[in-house]
């Protein structure tokens, strides 16, 4: 009897745990996904009321900022540019945020701090999860050289293109994201784009970077630029 009892209780804690570790999946393949993209779509939906608003004037009797001011830090936390990369998806779009926190990644690609400013002479890097809260980088290892990455702020479309097949190495290279990263092949200063991703997909262990130059750029009235789909 006893022996039937703790082979029954045994039993029962297996489907137990293994009903909590199908739960758990669940979570993470699908509902982290659902706020993930529902985060997004509400970022995107934002920085798009915000633009359609027109640019922001100075309350009166206060004066503007000169046009040679160097222009103000990104907003922690806050979106700021729409990202485009159609070899991931004809739909593929995504807000990038300033910082790379967890909040800040669960609700689009994050922005590293202390790197340059989008179309500016230094290093834009971006940091995205590879799986779970919405999968923005699932395909990353698809990236090939002369893949059109496009981001607008609102006023200017900005068209950089991949100069190498996703790089390998560790989290703790930073060296990846300095304003002309060593192992990139860039010889000098420039205006460039670093992404990062986690590798393998289900894990953390290594990172994998692609780097881009800035191709073209383009004011928003000219319309859509010739990289995305029409």
């Amino acid at each position: 009897m006893t022996v039937r009892w703790i082979v029954r209780t045994v039993s029962e804690v297996c489907v137990t745990v293994g009903t909590l570790i199908v739960l758990f999946v669940v979570y993470l393949l699908f509902w982290t996904g659902v706020r993930a993209d529902s985060a997004m779509d509400g970022e995107i939906g934002r920085l798009q009321d915000q633009w359609s608003a027109g640019p922001v004037t100075a309350p009166a009797g206060r004066p503007t900022a000169p046009p040679t001011a160097r222009p103000r830090p990104y907003d922690p936390g806050r979106s700021f540019a729409v990202m485009y990369i159609p070899r991931l998806g004809s739909d593929w779009a995504k807000p990038v945020l300033q910082g790379t926190g967890t909040d800040v990644l669960q609700r689009g690609l994050g922005h590293y701090d202390r790197t340059a400013r989008l179309g500016e002479t230094g290093n834009f890097a971006v940091a995205g999860h590879r799986r779970t809260y919405g999968d923005p980088f699932k395909d990353f290892p698809e990236l090939r050289p002369g893949d059109a990455v496009v981001l607008t702020d609102g006023t200017t479309w900005f068209t950089y293109r991949i100069d190498n097949r996703p790089y390998t190495t560790l989290p703790d290279d930073i060296g990846v994201i300095d304003p002309v990263p060593q192992k990139s092949g860039y010889r000098g200063p420039g205006r460039y784009l670093t992404l990062t991703t986690c590798e393998p997909e289900w894990g953390h262990s290594h990172r994998l970077i692609a780097w881009a130059h800035l191709d073209s750029t383009q004011p928003v009235e000219q319309g859509r630029p010739s990289a995305l789909p029409r």
